[in-house]
C-alpha cells in the first residue's frame, strides 16, 4: 500500500533521554493511511522511497495502559514466518526516515513495527506530525516518563508475539534517543532476542544491567564523544554482569550516521558507516531466524 505521509524533519542532532490481522486489543486505523497534515519534512528522499514500495504497509493502534499508540507496520514478502524488529525512533519522533527503515527491514525479510511514542502527546491529542516544529517534538519526547515508554514498547512486543506471520522472535532497535531506550528496555523485558543500540547510551545501574537477558549490539560514530565516552562504563558493567555487549565504532562517522549516511548529499564517512552498520545489522538478525 502506497503512502503519502508528511512528517517532521530529522536533520538535527539528538539528545539523551531519562500481512496479518490485528490482535484483540489492537486495530488497524485506515484513517491514518493518507494523513497529510504537519509541516514539510525535508525528507522527500525518504518519503519517495516509502511511497514507491510494493510491500504491505499499515497503521495499527496499540493499547498501552489507558493510551492508544499509533504504530507503523511493514510486512516482508516471504513464504515462511518472519522475525520481528520493533523500532524506536529518534528524539524528533516518528519521521519518514524511520518509517523508511521499517520498509527496508521488510525488504530484507523482517516484520518491522515502528510505534509513535508521541501518540496522544501533541496538541489536541495528536502525535508526531501534529507538533508545530521539531523543537516542540524533541521537548515532548525528552519529557516522556520511562514507565510510559516501557508500556508502549511492551504493547508493541506483545503485538509482535501475536502476529500470525511472525515466528515468535522479537528484537528491538533504536536510534539516538531510541538507542538509549533500547538499552534501557532490555533491562525491563526478558524475552527479547537482541537489542540493537545505534548511538545511544547505556544504563548506569548495575542492578538494572544484571536483568538484561539478551545480547546488546552497539553501533557508534567515531566523531560522537558525547555518546562514546559512556561506552567504557557500559562495557565494564555488562562484563561484570556476565552479559554480551558488542560495540563497534565506525571511523569518521558522526552522530546519526544511519540517517545522514542515507541522505542524497551524504558525506562519505557517514555513507560508508551506514552501509557497514546496515550490513552488520542484517548479519546479526540472520542468526535469529528460525529454520
Amino acid at each position: 500500500m502506497k503512502l503519502a505521509l508528511l512528517f517532521l524533519t530529522a536533520l538535527v542532532g539528538c539528545g539523551n533521554p531519562a500481512g496479518s490481522s490485528a490482535t484483540p486489543h489492537t486495530k488497524t486505523d485506515p484513517s491514518l493511511e493518507h494523513a497529510s497534515h504537519g509541516p514539510e519534512t525535508g525528507q522527500d528522499w525518504a518519503k519517495k522511497r516509502l511511497a514507491e514500495s510494493n510491500r504491505h504497509q499499515e497503521w495499527v493502534e496499540l493499547q498501552s495502559g489507558s493510551r492508544k499508540v499509533k504504530a507503523f507496520v511493514v510486512y516482508p514478502e516471504r513464504k515462511d514466518k518472519a522475525t520481528v524488529v520493533v523500532l524506536i525512533h529518534e528524539i524528533m519522533g516518528l519521521t519518514d526516515w524511520v518509517m523508511g527503515v521499517a520498509d527496508q527491514l521488510a525488504e530484507k525479510g523482517y516484520i518491522a513495527i515502528a510505534p509513535d511514542f508521541l501518540s496522544g502527546m501533541a496538541p489536541g491529542g495528536g502525535r508526531t506530525i501534529d507538533f508545530a516544529d521539531v523543537g516542540k517534538a524533541r521537548e515532548a519526547i525528552s519529557a516522556l516518563p520511562p514507565a510510559q515508554v516501557t508500556s508502549d514498547l511492551n504493547a508493541a512486543c506483545d503485538y509482535a508475539k501475536k502476529i500470525p506471520s511472525a515466528n515468535g522472535v522479537v528484537t528491538v532497535g533504536g536510534f539516538c534517543w531510541g538507542g538509549t531506550q533500547t538499552f534501557r528496555f532490555a533491562t525491563e523485558r526478558k524475552d527479547l532476542a537482541a537489542g540493537f543500540v545505534f548511538y545511544g547510551t547505556g544504563p548506569t545501574d548495575a542492578a538494572a544491567i544484571g536483568k538484561i537477558q539478551c545480547p546488546i549490539y552497539g553501533f557508534y560514530g567515531a566523531n560522537d564523544n558525547r555518546v562514546n565516552a559512556t561506552i567504557p562504563d557500559s562495557e565494564k558493567l555488562m562484563k561484570e554482569a556476565g552479559k554480551i555487549f558488542e560495540p563497534v565504532i565506525y571511523t569518521g562517522a558522526g552522530h546519526g550516521f544511519m540517517r545522514s549516511g542515507e541522505q542524497p548529499d551524504a558525506e562519505e564517512p557517514n555513507k560508508k558507516a551506514r552501509t557497514e552498520g546496515w550490513t552488520r545489522w542484517l548479519a546479526i538478525l540472520g542468526k535469529f531466524e528460525k529454520k
